[in-house]
């Protein structure tokens, strides 16, 4: 048996990038969610912030959508 060496260090990368990536994107969801609880008890509206936080689930979810059908195709 012999291992390439290069295709295994291609996908640690590779995996290493995206998964820094979609905990970076969930924490600025999990952010814009609690911009608009400070908002809310400080009696204004952060509607932005809660688009954006969930622009950025909804794109972890197709992120994960789409490693998902990756795997099974």
């Amino acid at each position: 048996m012999k291992i390439d060496w290069a295709a295994l260090g291609s996908v640690f990368g590779v995996s290493l990038v995206v998964t820094v990536a979609l905990v970076g994107l969930f924490t600025l969801g999990i952010t814009g969610l609690s911009r608009r609880e400070r908002a809310v008890a400080q009696g204004g509206s952060a509607s932005l912030a809660v688009t954006g936080a969930y622009a950025c689930f909804a794109a972890c979810a197709a992120a994960v959508g789409y490693g998902i059908y990756l795997i099974v195709a």
